[in-house]
C-alpha cells in the first residue's frame, strides 16, 4: 500500500476537507483526489464520505488507524536518525473538565518533550472511545474501563461532582422548602453531556419535558454560568469547592457523584506514547481522587 496515499488519507481526516489537506501537504486538491481514488482502487473500497467535514468509512477507519501508527513511528525514527528534527504527532481525546483542571499538567510535560506536537480533541468521557476506534486519536481519557481492541486501559482516578446552584436561583425555584426540579433551569456542556440528566433521573425517575436547558461548551464558562445563576449544574469538586467556600453557589443535596476515568491508548511500542502515558498517569494521580474499591 502506497505510504503517500495513507498520508493523504490521514491529512484529509485531520484537516476535514480535500482542499485543506492539499494546503497542509503542499500539493493541489486534484492531486489529493487522485491519491484517494488510487487508494480506493487498490483496496476495492470507498474510504471517505465526502461530507463536511470529510469522514472515514468503516474501511477508511482501518486505514486511518494504520496511517496514524505509521506516521508516529516514522516521525520517531526520523527524529532518532542523526539527530534529525522531526515533529512527533500526539493526538488525544480528553473531556472538557479534565482539560480545565488536572490535564493541564500533561501539557507542561509534553512541552518538555523534544519535537512532540500535541493535538487535542474535546469529547465527553462517555463518547471519547469512538475517536480511538476510528483512529482519530492514539489515546483517550474515557469513562470506559474495558479496553478497545488493540488498546491498553489504565485506571486514572475519579472526578467527584456536586449538584450546585447560585443562592438566588435556588430561592427562585424553592417551593414549600423543596427544590422545584421540574422548572429550575439547567446547564449542560453540549448535547452529549448526560451528567445532569443522569442526576435528575435519579431524583425524578425521568427528565422533565419543557425544561430550560442552557448549553455552555466551555468548562470555565460553565462554572461561571453556574455561579451567576443561569442554571443548576454538576461541577467537579476542584471547581465547586472555592465557590462553595465563598458562598457564590450552594449544594443542592449532600450526594457526591463519582465519575471514574481511564486512559486508553494504542498498544504500540513508541517512546513518545510511553512518555505521554506516564505524564497522563502522573497528572491524574495528582489531580484526581483514587477510585473507590
Amino acid at each position: 500500500m502506497n505510504p503517500l496515499h495513507l498520508e493523504t488519507l490521514l491529512a484529509i481526516i485531520d484537516e476535514g476537507s480535500f482542499e485543506d489537506a492539499a494546503f497542509a501537504l503542499g500539493i493541489s486538491p486534484s492531486a489529493v483526489s487522485q491519491r484517494i481514488k488510487a487508494l480506493e482502487r487498490e483496496t476495492g473500497r470507498v474510504v471517505v464520505r465526502r461530507t463536511s467535514p470529510v469522514t472515514a468509512t468503516d474501511a477508511g477507519e482501518v486505514l486511518v488507524q494504520a496511517a496514524r501508527r505509521m506516521a508516529l513511528l516514522q516521525a520517531e525514527t526520523n527524529a532518532q536518525l542523526r539527530g534529525r528534527i522531526e515533529r512527533i504527532p500526539l493526538s488525544v481525546a480528553v473531556n472538557a473538565d479534565s482539560l480545565a483542571t488536572w490535564f493541564r499538567r500533561v501539557m507542561a510535560s509534553v512541552a518538555e518533550m523534544d519535537n512532540a506536537t500535541l493535538h487535542m480533541r474535546i469529547e465527553d468521557e462517555s463518547h471519547s472511545l469512538s475517536l480511538l476506534r476510528r483512529g482519530d486519536v492514539l489515546g483517550a481519557v474515557t469513562g470506559e474501563k474495558t479496553p478497545v481492541s488493540g488498546c491498553d486501559s489504565i485506571a486514572l482516578g475519579a472526578f467527584r461532582y456536586f449538584a450546585v446552584a447560585s443562592p438566588k436561583l435556588l430561592d427562585r425555584y424553592t417551593i414549600d422548602g423543596a427544590v422545584d426540579w421540574e422548572r429550575m433551569p439547567v446547564l449542560r456542556f453540549g448535547p452529549r453531556d448526560g451528567l445532569q440528566d443522569r442526576d435528575i433521573k435519579r431524583r425524578l425517575g425521568e427528565v422533565p419535558a419543557g425544561r430550560r436547558v442552557n448549553e455552555i461548551p466551555s468548562s470555565e464558562a460553565f462554572m461561571e454560568a453556574a455561579r451567576v445563576g443561569l442554571g443548576w449544574a454538576m461541577l467537579p469538586d476542584i471547581q465547586a469547592l472555592p465557590l462553595l467556600d465563598s458562598g457564590e453557589v450552594v449544594m443542592l443535596d449532600s450526594e457526591v457523584h463519582e465519575v471514574p476515568l481511564y486512559w486508553q491508548r494504542w498498544r504500540l511500542e513508541s517512546p513518545a506514547l510511553e512518555r505521554l502515558t506516564q505524564a497522563v498517569v502522573d497528572a491524574a494521580h495528582e489531580g484526581l481522587h483514587p477510585l473507590s474499591a
